[in-house]
């Protein structure tokens, strides 16, 4: 592994960090242990009081969150914060955590002129458009002041339009899956089988994931209708839309599961024939849970999503199969190919581990990243 010499001081910015649980935060997480005796945090605390504490030996500044306006934390508490994180530290490179608007706006005010800045562009700004024209003057004075931008997938870096004026700035750093989450365990082939006796043996469409809008799960749903094979869907998570969808679902192969522990989600992809990924807009930036989901050698069926890296996680025809967005008698064609063709299930199951273990593991992330941090 390329090592990231000791002199090199890192400060990551991010909304928020563990034990709080989100895709970015894991991913913040991820990158700073890699560089663990170089690197401190700054990010919202999610109670209004200031603190500084330490999460595996990593010093924390977590700032009080005094409201919560459109998703987005503030706190004039972030000023002297920030002078406090920055004094103290004194770090080579800022690594900050897109999109987190009011932060940058602070770090514009007094970030260093020799300090490198690097940012990590998680996503484009898409549920706040009625506020975008009032964040547009900061993420552009972010992108300007950097020098390093991170995507995640090309497919994004390609359909960001903000992102396009600074192209020369940008290099991909693919988000990573927690393998150690699953690897197969002393008794876990007994639960395995558990679930599928649960299910009479027949083969399980599997999905995980909040239930809200972008996932597509009325899609997943509307599809059932059509798939002819025999097969159990088993719906995992929660959200403000899963009463609603329960009362859509009238079909008795359809079971909702409600929320799972690592060590049922493991069993559960595992047990699996078919992953379902129906989320149909770029809001679902890059599929962590699809790239779980192969590493189990689960092939998944996804719809194309313009301007998303799912479709660049899971390769049609590789390492599962994508059909057109909310197309849903295409889906559960697609579905139903799998069903019937084991030796095409066998063949995208393999491929999709690989692709995952090549290139979506925390080490490979982690080895990239600090490439990165040298290069500046």
């Amino acid at each position: 592994m390329f090592n990231t010499p000791i002199n090199i001081k890192i400060l990551h910015i991010s909304k928020y960090y563990f034990p709080y649980i989100g895709g970015v935060e894991n991913i913040c997480k991820y990158l700073a242990e890699g560089v663990q005796e170089q690197t401190a945090i700054l990010c919202f605390n999610d109670k209004c009081k200031d603190q500084i504490d330490e999460v595996n030996g990593i010093k924390i500044y977590r700032v009080a969150t005094w409201i919560n306006i459109a998703r987005q934390a503030l706190s004039l508490s972030y000023f002297p914060m920030m002078h406090k994180a920055i004094k103290e530290f004194k770090p080579d490179i800022i690594h900050f955590h897109w999109a987190n608007p009011y932060p940058a706006a602070v770090l514009l005010t007094m970030i260093p002129k020799n300090v490198k800045l690097v940012v990590h562009w998680h996503m484009d700004i898409i549920k706040q458009a009625k506020i975008y024209p009032f964040i547009k003057p900061f993420e552009t004075a972010l992108l300007k002041r950097a020098n390093l931008i991170l995507v995640t997938s090309p497919t994004y870096r390609d359909a960001s339009l903000p992102l396009q004026p600074f192209r020369d700035k940008i290099k991909i750093l693919p988000n990573a899956m927690d393998e150690s989450n699953f690897i197969l365990k002393e008794g876990d082939k007994e639960q395995i089988e558990k679930i599928k006796a649960q299910y009479h043996n027949k083969k399980i469409i599997f999905f995980i994931g909040r239930h809200i809008q972008y996932k597509g799960l009325p899609y997943l749903i509307e599809a059932e209708k059509y798939i002819k094979g025999e097969c159990e869907i088993v719906i995992a998570g929660q959200g403000p839309l899963t009463e609603d969808l329960k009362k859509q679902c009238n079909s008795k192969r359809v079971h909702f599961v409600g929320k799972l522990n690592d060590d049922e989600l493991r069993w559960h992809h595992y047990a699996a024939s078919i992953f379902a990924f129906p989320s149909i807009t770029k809001n679902e930036a890059f599929g962590v849970a699809l790239a779980e989901a192969m590493y189990c050698y689960t092939p998944a069926v996804t719809f194309t999503i313009p301007g998303s890296g799912v479709n660049w996680v899971s390769l049609n025809n590789e390492t599962g199969l994508e059909v057109a967005n909310k197309d849903v008698k295409a889906y559960a064609e697609a579905i139903d190919t799998l069903l019937s063709n084991d030796n095409l299930c066998k063949q995208f199951a393999e491929a999709g581990h690989k692709r995952v273990k090549e290139n979506f593991t925390i080490p490979q992330m982690t080895q990239l990243a600090e490439r990165y941090y040298t290069e500046i």
